[in-house]
């Protein structure tokens, strides 16, 4: 009996795996898979005045774009990513699974979805690929410019449905409503706020900054291995990225927090890059949209979280600055056990109902 009952509970397990297995295979194909390409900018001319013979651009593609009478598109969707990220971390459960599926509000057998690495980031030209520090400097509206021929010259998209973005992304979603104003039929700018960095937000990059360049190990930019300063930013980032509710609850004693900061910045270094982590940092200095606001145009609903360490609704600068964007709102969201502070950008399922309203709201008759 007692081998019959472990060979029946083996049978279980295998066929309980199996339906897991099959159950996840069913929800990945719930939309099409990304398509992977690189657009290659020549002569590039940054901001700072630098160029590059060639800036490459890699992005996914979800989706097929769709012409009116008119020979415009107007299906295509661009979603930008935040610091250190890229566009491989939208095609998750939590954000593609609640978007990109029939029926859902970015369905990708309606929309044309854009997901491009920043320039700096990703698969995209950075400094880790062998310029080290001799990278040219490239700042927010480098990103947003590249992203912008990605966009007309590489895809043939000549106008956005929406363009939305998390956190960094989020800050490149209200420059790209200043800087084409006409491009797009709504913005949705996600864990940001539409003023320079300053104040704790500042500082902590600061101190990453900081640390890198004044680490021995970094020897300007020309290491051989990862210098130790690498660490000093991977814990900052997992300082920053939740509430301190969630992380309390994850690590309630001193070994089990020591614990989750040793797993995540081990993680982290198995591909994170010191110069690359620094120019994503430095890439901040000329955000700046607050003087630019009054020229948005297009519907812009920006959605930030209470438990946001980066952005704290506390310092009123989200309620005050949204008054001057002609057709913009401000939405920040309670903190719950759903919640993930900065994190929770992605989360889909926490805010695509404030999405379903900007679709509506901007939809042309």
């Amino acid at each position: 009996m007692k081998t019959c009952h472990t060979a029946h509970w083996k049978i279980m397990r295998s066929m309980a795996f199996l339906l897991m297995l099959v159950g996840s295979l069913a929800s990945a194909a719930e939309y099409p898979a990304p398509i992977e390409g690189d657009f290659s900018l020549r002569n590039f001319r940054f901001a700072s005045g630098e160029t590059m013979p060639e800036l490459r651009i890699h992005y996914r593609t979800i989706g097929e774009p769709r012409k009116d009478e008119q020979g415009k598109v107007r299906n295509a969707v661009l979603i930008t990513h935040g610091t250190t990220g890229s566009g491989a971390q939208f095609i998750r459960p939590e954000f593609a699974g609640e978007l990109f599926g029939p029926g859902q509000l970015l369905d990708a057998t309606k929309f044309f979805i854009v997901l491009p690495d920043g320039i700096g980031h990703g698969k995209s030209s950075k400094p880790s690929d062998g310029s080290h520090a001799k990278f040219p400097r490239y700042g927010y509206r480098d990103m947003v410019d590249a992203q912008f021929r990605l966009l007309k010259e590489g895809l043939g998209v000549d106008h956005a449905r929406l363009v939305m973005g998390t956190s960094m992304g989020g800050m490149h979603t209200w420059l790209w409503g200043q800087m084409h104003p006409e491009f797009m039929d709504a913005l949705m700018p996600l864990a940001s706020l539409p003023t320079q960095i300053s104040g704790r937000n500042r500082a902590w990059r600061r101190m990453v900054i900081d640390a890198i360049r004044s680490d021995p190990e970094w020897q300007g930019g020309d290491y051989t291995n990862q210098p130790q300063s690498l660490r000093t930013g991977a814990q900052m980032l997992w300082l920053m990225s939740s509430n301190p509710v969630l992380r309390q609850q994850q690590a309630p004693t001193r070994e089990k927090a020591d614990e989750e900061l040793d797993k995540f910045v081990a993680d982290y270094l198995k591909t994170g890059d010191a110069n690359d982590m620094l120019y994503a940092l430095e890439a901040s200095y000329d955000y700046d949209p607050a003087p630019g606001l009054e020229k948005i145009r297009a519907p812009l609903v920006a959605v930030n979280f209470a438990d946001d360490l980066i952005n704290p609704p506390e310092l009123g600068i989200f309620e005050r600055e949204i008054k001057r964007v002609p057709n913009g709102r401000a939405v920040t969201l309670p903190l719950s056990d759903k919640t993930r502070g900065h994190g929770s950008h992605t989360l889909a399922v926490l805010w695509k109902a404030e999405l379903e309203q900007l679709l509506k709201l901007s939809e042309r008759k």
